[in-house]
């Protein structure tokens, strides 16, 4: 089939249902004849899990339509029945496919299902509502795999590994603390990212619980068969199509009732099984991409790749995500690998959705591929601008972390001179790839290679003294039980359990998301990673089991300072939206560097930053392993603590009236500045310059002094035709200094440093600096 086939733009391809009758359409331009296959049941399933017998049905012709639609009504009510395509060629193949578009299945996918999706709604659907959200900017994403969330054997779930265990509320660890969702509304994340959660082809639904199965019954889910319906695995009934339905609605009504959106993690660059899908055999050649001797081509790295650029493509697409924002309420979707999607499909995707669902829906991806591709518009990064989705700031989290699996160090984790990247990423990347913050999305680490814990005892070298072994899918590389393996090792020997949050491990780690946490952008952090969550050194668990994967709930309590701590680094960033800006402008005009250099990031974001109701904030990042002293500007009221070494929030640790701070090795600090404190003691120097030609833009002073460090003072105005500054100083200062000079240095009015000297100076000076003139004149 050529690219300029023909297309349909209906919105009504797969099975549309009533009472009354059951109309089927099918995309098949180039079938030489379709019929329906009408099943009283799911099948016959061999040992494997799977129907191979598909004959057995009653069979309607269907009739060929215009643009290459098949079409047959059905009169009655067929709730309840099995259907799937039998599709014959010109060449004389059939095939028996189950329906691109379905909506519900059989077991394991193995048949389309025929059901009235209302009956499938929970008590009180039809009021279920996004809770509030007033832009990008306000997210905190927080990425889980549904079966890690509740498979912990120790912990209280009733509905382990189940979309059901989201409704589960009111469960405790043995010291009280909460779990399970109500861990996710305490720790106060705005979005549950779930890895995929459509019918994926790679767990046996029917094993799936079967303890005694050969094989690890697990999966993160990146093998998709049907896009448009739930996931059987994590239903308690995967033989019954309508459970899945209604235990997923009953799991985004609990998220929403907790005031937590849900993100789908959504796989349309590629499908488990070509040969074995529907797609392939509904129009051979259109679906996948293939090269000049009509090879399929592989830009995914598990053999093939879905061509969006083509319409058909692309409407599917369209169609799909549409259907899970309406139908399951669903608030936004992560693209797998975006690289392979062509940026036209990303951009119609964003567009439909803010404008006919929802304008608050997230839509963000992996701006990469997973190999070689013949797609040319490539949707990577910098493609995203101005464009309404985001894509994932690798820059930034190799710039924090280092490489992904091996012992290569970041900032956080022991490498110097990796400052300026840092400080571009806290800027939410707007001088690298985005046109804003709301662009990016931060984070360290995700779902892929090794989790934060294990990342930082590699880059310290104490993977061998944690007893991990080499893990490839789900076995040890050398033989062995696994479970023995993770029994004997020790993830937690570095850290001292009488001072969690002073151990260094945990410091760095609690480091990298910290920056995360504070930096312009769209932070994500994964699950378990506020529990210290460890995978025993595997890189690659998707297919490891619950042994290496399970959240162990245990570890709060173990842990609960650094529960803590992320919680307080989360308060602090959804009451204050200086940390939540939203243009390449905000962050220029509010976000000024203090310090970029000798491993240590500072800056302020000042002036009421993005409507903020502190006046000026302060956050410094010490990667160092001693503590460093920084000088901060002078502040009349002086600086309160919000985050230290130990503890975060948007509560004062502590009040701090000098000039200069010291910050603890490893560590990050927030200070801020309110108005309405009790001032301190100052004195208030008032500059008149005076220019013979009148000329004074551009001009401004440099200054310095007891307790000021260096910075600019910008003339404000012209009095009398004489520009005129105020700079208010603490009163114990003696004398300062200033240079005027023409923007940034592009001119000096004259070369010597200038001194003013305050020592018997009380309340307000005003001192006269003439042009060209090397005296300062002590007018009042």
């Amino acid at each position: 089939m050529n690219e300029g086939t023909t297309v349909y733009d209906g919105r009504d391809l797969g099975c549309t249902y009533a009472k009354t009758e059951s109309i089927f359409k099918l995309w098949a331009p180039d079938a030489a004849k379709v019929t329906l296959a009408l099943y009283q049941d799911a099948g016959n399933y061999n040992a494997a899990g799977e129907v191979t017998v598909h004959t057995d049905g009653l069979e309607i012709g269907m009739k060929s339509l215009n643009n290459g639609i098949w079409f047959l009504r059905f009169y009655g009510d067929l709730a309840g029945r099995y259907y799937m395509y039998k599709i014959e060629g010109d060449d004389g193949s059939i095939r028996y496919v189950a329906d691109p578009y379905s909506r519900a299945v059989s077991a394991n996918g193995a048949r389309s299902a025929i059901i009235n999706m209302q009956n499938w709604n929970p008590s009180g659907w039809e009021e279920d509502q996004r809770p509030p959200m007033r832009g990008a900017q306000d997210a905190v994403l927080y990425e889980l795999h549904v079966r890690d969330f509740s498979s912990d054997p120790d912990a209280g779930f009733q509905y382990k590994g189940k979309f059901k265990a989201f409704t589960e509320t009111g469960l405790r660890d043995r010291d009280g603390n909460a779990i399970g969702i109500d861990h996710l509304a305490e720790l106060g994340v705005t979005h549950v990212h779930l890895l995929p959660v459509f019918d994926f082809q790679t767990v046996n639904e029917l094993q799936n619980d079967d303890s005694g199965a050969s094989e690890p019954e697990y999966n993160w889910g990146y093998d998709p068969q049907h896009l448009n319906v739930p996931e059987g695995s994590y239903a308690t009934d995967p033989t019954v199509p309508g459970v899945r339905i209604l235990e997923f609605k009953e799991m985004v009504m609990a998220l929403h009732r907790k005031g937590i959106r849900l993100i789908m993690d959504v796989v349309y660059n590629h499908t488990y099984s070509v040969e074995h899908g529907p797609f392939e055999a509904a129009a051979p050649g259109y679906f996948y991409r293939r090269d000049a001797e009509g090879r399929l081509t592989n830009g995914s790295g598990v053999g093939n790749e879905l061509a969006t650029e083509r319409p058909m493509v692309r409407k599917y697409i369209l169609d799909s995500v549409r259907y899970w924002a309406e139908e399951y309420h669903v608030d936004g979707f992560r693209f797998d690998l975006m690289g392979l999607i062509d940026t036209g499909t990303i951009e119609q995707v964003t567009e439909m959705l803010h404008r006919e669902v929802d304008p608050s829906l997230l839509i963000y991806g992996e701006p990469w591929t997973g190999g070689e591709t013949p797609l040319q518009q490539q949707t990577l990064k910098g493609t995203q601008r101005g464009r309404g989705f985001a894509v994932f700031n690798d820059h930034f989290r190799g710039a924090l972390k280092g490489d992904s699996d091996g012992g290569g160090k970041g900032f956080a984790t022991g490498q110097q001179g990796l400052e300026s990247a840092v400080l571009e990423g806290v800027k939410g990347a707007v001088h690298d790839f985005t046109d804003s913050p709301l662009e990016t999305i931060n984070y360290v680490t995700v779902h892929d290679n090794l989790n934060l814990w294990d990342k930082v005892l590699l880059t310290q070298g104490l993977r061998d003294d944690a007893g991990f072994r080499e893990i490839r899918d789900g076995r040890l590389t050398d033989g062995g039980s696994l479970r023995e393996a993770v029994e004997q090792s020790d993830p937690y020997r570095s850290v001292d359990h009488d001072h969690i949050m002073g151990s260094e491990t945990v410091k760095r780690a609690v480091l990298a998301n910290g920056i995360v946490l504070t930096s312009q952008g769209i932070p994500m952090i994964q699950a378990g990673e506020e529990l210290l969550r460890t995978k025993y050194g595997d890189h690659n668990s998707y297919r490891s089991g619950d042994l290496i994967n399970t959240i162990r709930w245990q570890n709060k309590r173990r842990f609960k300072p650094v529960f803590d701590y992320y919680r307080g680094l989360i308060t602090l960033r959804k009451n204050h939206p200086a940390f939540r800006m939203t243009s390449r402008e905000q962050v220029e005009k509010h976000l000024e560097v203090l310090r970029c250099r000798d491993n240590t990031v500072a800056y302020r974001l000042k002036d009421f930053a993005n409507g903020d109701t502190w006046k000026n904030i302060i956050v410094i990042y010490n990667a160092n392993q001693d503590q460093v002293r920084l000088d901060i500007p002078f502040s009349i009221t002086g600086w309160k603590v919000a985050v230290n070494a130990e503890h975060a929030g948007d509560q004062a640790l502590e009040l701090l009236v000098d000039e200069a701070v010291t910050v603890p090795a490893l560590s990050m600090m927030v200070l801020y500045e309110e108005i309405g404190g009790t001032p301190r003691p100052t004195k208030r120097v008032d500059f008149q310059y005076e220019r013979p030609d009148g000329k004074y833009e551009g001009w401004n002073l440099w200054v310095w002094g007891t307790g000021l460090g260096e910075q600019r003072l910008d003339f404000v105005q012209v009095e009398h035709g004489r520009a005129v500054a105020t700079m208010i100083v603490p009163a114990y200062t003696k004398r300062i200094g200033y240079i005027v000079r023409l923007n940034e240095w592009e001119a000096k009015d004259v070369d010597e440093d200038r001194y003013i000297d305050l020592s018997h100076i009380q309340g307000t000076t005003t001192v006269l600096i003439q042009s060209g003139s090397e005296l300062v004149k002590r007018i009042s």
